[in-house]
């Protein structure tokens, strides 16, 4: 029993296995498996090394961005003439990510809490009082009906936006420019990078503005250039409002001079009036909103209410940085080696089952064995004890 164990654990530590190998000298076959081997060592160099640079490590980008919005805008309505500057047309303050400059507006100025009928505009007349429910919670309403529309309790005289501003009051707004200044950082590695690259220095900001191809690492965008890249018309964005996403998309290789990792800036219409001036009818086209400002007259609080159309700028930053490390390149290779497998599994399958000598494939590929069962001896006669003996 001890020399079984023993023989049992010495052939089980002490012996080398390897698969039999059987050599096939089958044209068709061969060249199958040979286009299907390039065709996986083509996709390991190509795809896996180069394109997805398999052996690096990756790291996302933590960024922050600050924004600056410059120019002056004139207008004279009603032989009123006013000056527009960043603190006029910028919603929020300066410095945030995602902002609106203001392009066109309904003021309704010197409105007070008092009781006024609403607009005519067909969806709120009446031919009597009791049409006019009071307290009605859309509107809050007096009860009465003055000249066919009901009078409510509200900010007074009511707020007419029926009818846009054509052309946008604030055209010129295309000439702005929006200065953004960007930093991200690759905490994996160490990296701290910005915008402002080695080549953008003060003397080239102050005469430089963004062009795809001439200054691609200008920090100086011209709005009307933004609103024109994302695919919108500019003069019809700026009459109902709508939104831009800029994207700040840092790719960098960190395997190569740090001087080659820098921005690239895309943009894209979020939403608004449509690409290309489309005016298909949809629901609740343009960007708006509305806000106060509040003033004491003659003892009486007043409001001017101004309903702002604009363009809102939403500032994006992705960014990925790679380094060669060793870990990811040994399971790139180990995957690419165990994908080789695949012409095997293919080729045989065409020997075991297509080929025409497919059963003579078979008795070369497996070995069968049988195990012989020993049978009893039969009793012995005395003649052939006697034999035996002897």
């Amino acid at each position: 029993m001890k020399s079984q164990i023993r023989t049992t654990f010495s052939d089980f530590f002490f012996e080398y296995e390897t698969p039999r190998q059987v050599l096939v000298r089958n044209k068709r076959v061969a060249v199958v498996c040979r286009i299907i081997q390039m065709g996986v060592l083509a996709y390991i160099i190509g795809w896996v090394f180069m394109y997805e640079k398999g052996y690096q490590s990756v790291d996302t980008a933590i960024g922050s961005v600050f924004t600056k919005m410059k120019g002056v805008a004139f207008t004279n309505i009603s032989k009123k003439e006013r000056i527009w500057d960043v603190a006029d047309y910028v919603f929020p303050e300066q410095g945030d990510s995602s902002f609106v400059v203001m392009t066109n507006y309904i003021a309704t100025v010197g409105q007070k809490q008092d009781k006024c009928p609403e607009l005519p505009d067909g969806k709120n007349t009446c031919n009597s009082d009791a049409e006019c429910d009071e307290g009605k919670y859309k509107r809050h309403m007096t009860g009465k009906c003055i000249n066919n529309t009901c009078e409510i309790y509200s900010w007074c005289p009511v707020e007419d936006d029926r009818k846009i501003p054509d052309p946008p009051i604030l055209l010129t707004a295309e000439n702005y420019t929006l200065f953004i200044k960007n930093s991200i950082t690759f905490p994996q590695f160490n990296v701290v990078r910005s915008n402002l690259v080695e080549s953008v220095n003060q003397s080239y900001i102050n005469k430089c503005l963004y062009h795809p191809k001439t200054d691609p690492l200008c920090p100086i965008f011209r709005l009307g250039d933004i609103v024109e890249r994302s695919g919108f018309s500019f003069s019809e964005i700026a009459r109902v409002g709508g939104a831009i996403g800029v994207l700040i998309d840092w790719d960098c290789n960190l395997d190569l001079n740090i001087r080659q990792c820098k921005p690239n800036y895309e943009f894209y219409g979020l939403y608004g009036t449509g690409k290309n001036g489309d005016k298909e009818e949809k629901p609740s086209l343009g960007y708006n909103f509305r806000y106060a400002k509040y003033y004491v007259e003659n003892g009486e609080e007043r409001r001017t209410l101004m309903k702002v159309f604009g363009v809102r700028i939403d500032i994006i930053v992705h960014g990925q940085a790679g380094k060669f490390d060793i870990i990811p390149t040994l399971t790139a290779i180990g995957s690419g080696v165990g994908i080789f497998g695949v012409a095997t599994v293919v080729c045989d399958m065409l020997l075991l089952y297509l080929v025409p000598k497919r059963d003579f494939y078979k008795n070369m590929k497996f070995k069968n064995t049988e195990i012989l069962e020993e049978k009893p001896a039969l009793p012995q006669s005395k003649t052939e004890r006697d034999l035996s003996k002897e």
